[in-house]
């Protein structure tokens, strides 16, 4: 039997509070809600919980402030499964997302970073963890010079790095040459085109439309399954997460089963509570190839 692939996830964890309105707010105007949610989320430990839940073998590398939230979101790792020894506690606050999600499931995000800023350093045992691992995942919610140290120890012992470069920032040149593989929205594409020309392999999510890859051997679309959209926060980690779970299986294999994973996690509301588990993608695609229009 094929071992699961060991994947890092070096990211932000976050506590997400999920207010749900009929439409979002105009810049000075109130209005009423719908619902309200503490969440767990972060691109970080949604990409690991997406990882897992699509049967990897996941260790998460983040950061915790010494707040209420600090338990919760050490939780939500261990129900998942993932392994959550790497996650420190760091002075002041944990990291906060403010999200409004309007009935059509858009959404706006204020993300209050906490310790996932001060996440500045890795030690010995963060390193051998990289150096262990299949595939290091990364993001860019916690600062660059801890993302380069990471994809750095990855590229000396032969760990795939997989980087999904949000929030969009200005990254060092010798970063790039360290990254194998990039998961990138439209938006992010047009902004990096120069800097993703390097990367081998570039994914390129549309939403709903699914996903564009780019690498060695050309170009392919991959469409989405169609599903009933409920809020699409999440949707991107989902897909990043269960990408990296089943890259071992090649493009064509793995970028299925990542637009589908996306595609489920628009039709729950919140984001990690979102995540499909492997069962629940291979059903869709079942589905999918036979003509659902779910």
């Amino acid at each position: 039997m094929t071992q699961p692939p060991k994947v890092a996830v070096l990211g932000s964890i976050n506590m997400d509070l999920v207010c749900t309105t009929e439409r979002r707010p105009e810049p000075g105007e109130t209005v009423l809600g719908t619902g309200f949610a503490m969440v767990p989320g972060g691109k970080g430990a949604n990409q690991a919980v997406a990882a897992r839940r699509s049967d990897a073998e996941v260790e998460f590398l983040g950061a915790v402030g010494r707040d209420p939230f600090a338990a919760q979101l050490r939780q939500v790792l261990t129900d998942a499964g993932v392994g959550g020894a790497r996650l420190r506690s760091l002075p002041g606050s944990s990291g906060v997302a403010t999200i409004v999600v309007e009935r059509s499931g858009e959404n706006t995000i204020i993300v209050t970073p906490g310790a996932n800023a001060r996440f500045t350093e890795l030690d010995a045992d963060d390193l051998r963890v990289v150096a262990d691992a299949d595939i290091l995942l990364c993001q860019l919610e916690i600062p660059v010079e801890t993302v380069a140290a990471a994809a750095r120890r990855a590229r000396a012992h032969g760990t795939l790095v997989l980087l999904n470069p949000s929030p969009v920032r200005e990254l060092p040149a010798e970063l790039w040459r360290d990254i194998d593989v990039a998961v990138v929205n439209s938006g992010e594409a047009e902004r990096l085109g120069a800097a993703l020309a390097a990367v081998p392999h570039v994914i390129t999510t549309r939403g709903g439309a699914g996903a564009d890859y780019r690498g060695p051997d050309g170009v392919a679309q991959f469409p989405a399954p169609r599903v009933r959209v409920v809020d699409t926060t999440g949707a991107g980690d989902a897909f990043t997460g269960a990408l990296a779970a089943a890259w071992h299986r090649g493009p064509e294999r793995a970028l299925p089963w990542a637009c589908a994973a996306g595609a489920l996690a628009a039709t729950e509301l919140g984001a990690s509570a979102s995540i499909p588990d492997a069962a629940a993608i291979a059903r869709l695609l079942g589905d999918a190839v036979h003509g659902s229009d779910r």
